[in-house]
Formats: structure tokens, C-alpha cells, sequence
């Protein structure tokens, strides 16, 4: 999976979109996208990276994420076993018909609420993660009536917390896209080589210094530790196709083995040859 805007396309006209139990752990996606995300995860214990915001969840999160907000997959770096629920909402949805129906406004509301991230607890999060492992198994009907009725529990609901203090609201969206995007589609291209800061700022018509508080402000991450964890996710397929240590890293854009050893350990916290015999 490349590392990149992230386009939402289902195979039909719907304006939901489930994702049941997709299994992400061993990828370090920071992403964003037009769709609303409500994510539900239970059984572990992770990270919960959300525009600016990073705290730590245990047992079970439940969150919902605004229109175009970057986020990290929340089952990054996940070692237990574990279940995932995500449904994306499309952003023409809420314009289209939240507005239109009076007895839904709560719920229109709720969705600009969640520019800010919104996570919830107790109740509301057992109820609503219960609902979601059901959606897989129904009709179309069938799955409408429940997320409807799944929104609204959501909107009446005190049961939450706001993760960033002022709704993060882009009005230059699609320029911002455009520019992300510029950026990851250059990393995926020349990770494995040596990348100047100098050449990827330019690329994107930025100074090395403003490339860098860009970057930083955008992601919630280092230019660096970024690109370090997306040479570590492509390192970890090398390697489960059978590609020797040594090759792996000079493959992945590391100048030498022991840079390598030391980035990978920090990152998945286990070497690449334990890595690689626990996964064969």
C-alpha cells in the first residue's frame, strides 16, 4: 500500500462504506480523506494519532474523524490479536441529505462536531462497537436503518471528548491534497535512495526550513521519523518475501546495516531477523 491520500471508491453509488476487521498493524498509514471515519477497535491496547492529537487507548476506542483530517491507522504496531470496524460516510451525504431532514440536524451537527475528533467512552462506545461488527452481515436496507440509528445514538450521546480544543476545518482542501500528495508519491518513488530535503522541498516549491514546519504541522511528524517509518513498512514486505537482511536495506534507502538494525528495533521493536522468523 502506497503512502498517500487515501481514495475511498466502493463498487457502488452508496454513501457508506464498511471496512470489516481490516488487519493494518504491521503499516504505518498516516492518511486522510474526504469521508467522515468512525473507527472502532477493541482488544488491544494502541496509539490514537488524530490530526495534532496522540494519546494512548486500552482495550477498545471508538472515534470519529472529520473531513479531511490526517490520521494514523489505529492498529499501528499492534502485536495481539485484535478486531477493527471502520465506516466511512461521504462528505456529499451530510450536505446532501442531513440538511434536508429535520429529524437528522442532531446528527448534521455531529458531523461538524467531528472536525474537532471526537472520541467516545462507556456505554456509547459498547453500544455502538456492538453495532458495528453487525453491519457486515446485513442488506443495504438494512445496514441504512442501523447507521442511522448508530449516528443518532452518537449525536445524543454525553459520553465523549473533544481531541483538539478548534475543529480542524481546511478551506483550501483540495490544494492541500495536491501538495500531500505531491510529497508521499515523491517518498514512494525515492525511498530507496538517499532524499536531500533540499529536492523534496522543492518539488513542492518550498525552502528546506518551510518544507520542514509544512510537514510537521500537516502529518504531526518529523520529515524523517515519516520517512523512516515508511522505509520500515516497505522493509517489512521485502523481507516477508524472502529478501535477505542485508538486501532489504540497501533496497529501503539505508546507508548502512547498522542504521538499519537500530531504526527497525525503534520502530517495531524487535530486529529484522527476529521480525523475519516470527512471520515465516
Amino acid at each position: 500500500m502506497k503512502i498517500q491520500l487515501e481514495n475511498i471508491q466502493p463498487n457502488d453509488k452508496s454513501s457508506f462504506h464498511l471496512l470489516h476487521n481490516p488487519k493494518l498493524n504491521d503499516l504505518f498509514f498516516w492518511h486522510f480523506h474526504p469521508e467522515f471515519e468512525l473507527v472502532y477497535i477493541e482488544g488491544a491496547n494502541g496509539k490514537r494519532h488524530v490530526g495534532r492529537h496522540i494519546s494512548n487507548f486500552k482495550g477498545s476506542d471508538l472515534v470519529l474523524i472529520g473531513s479531511n483530517i490526517p490520521h494514523l491507522n489505529f492498529d499501528h504496531g499492534i502485536k495481539t490479536e485484535y478486531h477493527k470496524e471502520v465506516l466511512h460516510i461521504s462528505s456529499s451525504f451530510k450536505e446532501k441529505v442531513f440538511t434536508e431532514i429535520e429529524e437528522l440536524e442532531d446528527v448534521f451537527e455531529l458531523l461538524d462536531k467531528s472536525q474537532h475528533g471526537i472520541a467516545f467512552y462507556g456505554e456509547t462506545k459498547e453500544t455502538v462497537g456492538t453495532i458495528m461488527k453487525q453491519l457486515q452481515g446485513m442488506n443495504r436496507f438494512e445496514q441504512f436503518l442501523k447507521i442511522l440509528r448508530l449516528l443518532k445514538l452518537l449525536a445524543k450521546s454525553d459520553e465523549f471528548e473533544l481531541l483538539h480544543t478548534n475543529p480542524i476545518v481546511n478551506d483550501k482542501a483540495n490544494k492541500q491534497q495536491e501538495r500531500l500528495q505531491k510529497v508521499y508519491s515523491y517518498i514512494d518513488e525515492n525511498y530507496s535512495k538517499k532524499i536531500a530535503l533540499d529536492d523534496i522541498a522543492a518539488s513542492i516549491n518550498l525552502g528546506k526550513e518551510a518544507f520542514c514546519r509544512y510537514f510537521k504541522k500537516n502529518t504531526g511528524s518529523t520529515f524523517t521519523n515519516f520517512l523512516n517509518q515508511y522505509r520500515i513498512t516497505q522493509a517489512k514486505r521485502l523481507l516477508l518475501t524472502g529478501r535477505n537482511i542485508g538486501e532489504t536495506c540497501y533496497e529501503c534507502g539505508f546507508e548502512s546495516l547498522s542504521y538499519f538494525n537500530r531504526t527497525f528495533k525503534k520502530i517495531s521493536g524487535e530486529n529484522p531477523s527476529d521480525y523475519k522468523k516470527r512471520n515465516q
